[in-house]
């Protein structure tokens, strides 16, 4: 008999996560992208240059990881990689022009499906469970 009374949080936002991915994944596999490349071009789609060791934290993949994906996206021609300029020991990379076209069209598929939920959900609802979400993390953080 378990002695848990609280429902299970990770669990759950793995499945809002899943169940998020559904209405993506169907149009990443249509432009030849994994999950991991994508949060790699929304990164850099957002920031433009940035440091390898960001791209890791903020696209939530581990180096070892990153380095393949990094290898078969510069392989695609979606990015580029560059030394640091201000310290060659660091390693930059930036969207190409055909990756920063994938970014422009898989954003409004996805825009659209985020509509879909603030529709759904509403403004307010949606807006709650981002601040919601960002306190979680905030709380978290060691």
């Amino acid at each position: 008999m378990s002695t848990f009374v609280h429902r299970n949080l990770p669990r759950l936002l793995l499945q809002a996560r899943e169940a998020v991915m559904a209405h993506t994944r169907p149009s990443l596999r249509e432009h030849g992208l994994s999950d991991q490349q994508w949060r790699v071009l929304r990164v850099l789609g957002e920031n433009g240059l940035v440091e390898t060791g960001r791209v890791a934290r903020e696209a939530f993949i581990l180096g070892p990881s990153l380095t393949g994906v990094l290898a078969r996206m510069e392989r695609d021609g979606l990015i580029r990689r560059y030394r640091d300029p201000s310290d060659q020991r660091r390693t930059v990379i930036e969207a190409t022009p055909k990756g920063m076209r994938m970014v422009e069209s898989l954003s409004q598929s996805i825009e659209s499906h985020y509509a879909y939920m603030e529709k759904s959900l509403g403004k307010q609802k949606l807006a709650q469970l981002y601040l919601l979400l960002d306190e979680v993390i905030e709380l978290e953080q060691p």
